[in-house]
């Protein structure tokens, strides 16, 4: 999951910057409000934190104009101001979370991980997919009881597809989750991402839970949300549907796809 940090101190942007790391998350830095709005405009972050003080504009500012461009990344608004007045104003315009300095680092990333499982749809760090079971808290991922040992990548790669099961990603995405749109490696890594990942869930039983949806990307399956299907028995004698019974025929269903 990738972060964007806006803040243009370097003694508090070093230490911050460092914790989001070692917390397994990639991020990257602006300086000014401007770049945090044109980040946030044009390349895909799992969340914000935004400091109150930017030398170009406030935190208030920012946050109307991000809502107001209908930019919905989840914000943490980082401030000095430790009133009610000060924290009212910010939900108001759209902060999903505000905290007031000094604080621990160990808070900051407890509230980052609580937003991006709440973004997510998930109220708990524990994802589970029929055998599969994913941390997202500690990045462990087992099968049954089974440890896995990922990569960065490949742990990125299994978040989003755990996290927006039964969905299709496209390759781009991918791309965009791995990398937020910046120093973006070929398109045709991910390809080698997924045969790494399928293997070595495959080695634990579970190598069919990633589909390939071609010319489009990749899907992940909940084997317990599969349907079950039936062969109807066959009747005695031929069924003629009636003209007003051929007009009522439904029509075939459409089918709709931080760092190391």
């Amino acid at each position: 999951m990738r972060i964007l940090f806006a803040e243009d101190k370097f003694t508090s942007s070093r230490a911050i910057l460092s914790a989001l790391k070692k917390a397994g998350f990639a991020a990257d830095l602006a300086r000014s409000g401007q770049n945090t709005i044109e980040l946030l405009r044009h390349y895909d972050y799992g969340l914000a934190i935004i400091t109150m003080t930017l030398p170009d504009m406030d935190g208030y500012t920012i946050l109307s104009t991000l809502r107001t461009l209908k930019i919905t990344t989840p914000i943490i608004v980082l401030s000095s101001i430790d009133t009610p007045d000060a924290k009212i104003r910010a939900f108001t315009l759209g902060a999903d979370d505000y905290l007031a300095e000094p604080f621990e680092s160990a808070e900051l990333i407890a509230r980052v991980q609580a937003i991006l499982r709440r973004s997510n749809g998930y109220a708990h760090p524990i994802a589970q997919v029929g055998a599969l079971t994913l941390n997202l808290n500690n990045h462990t991922v087992t099968v049954a009881n089974h440890p896995i040992h990922l990569t960065g990548k490949e742990f990125a790669i299994l978040e989003l597809l755990v996290l927006r099961k039964g969905i299709a990603q496209t390759k781009e995405t991918f791309l965009n989750h791995l990398y937020g749109g910046r120093d973006e490696p070929d398109i045709k890594i991910i390809d080698v991402f997924i045969c790494k990942l399928r293997k070595k869930l495959q080695a634990v039983g579970a190598g069919d839970l990633i589909s390939t949806v071609w010319g489009r990307g990749y899907i992940l399956h909940d084997p317990l949300a599969q349907p079950q299907t039936q062969t109807p028995p066959m009747p005695a004698t031929p069924l003629v549907p009636s003209v007003a019974q051929h007009s009522r025929l439904p029509e075939p269903a459409l089918l709709q796809a931080v760092g190391d």
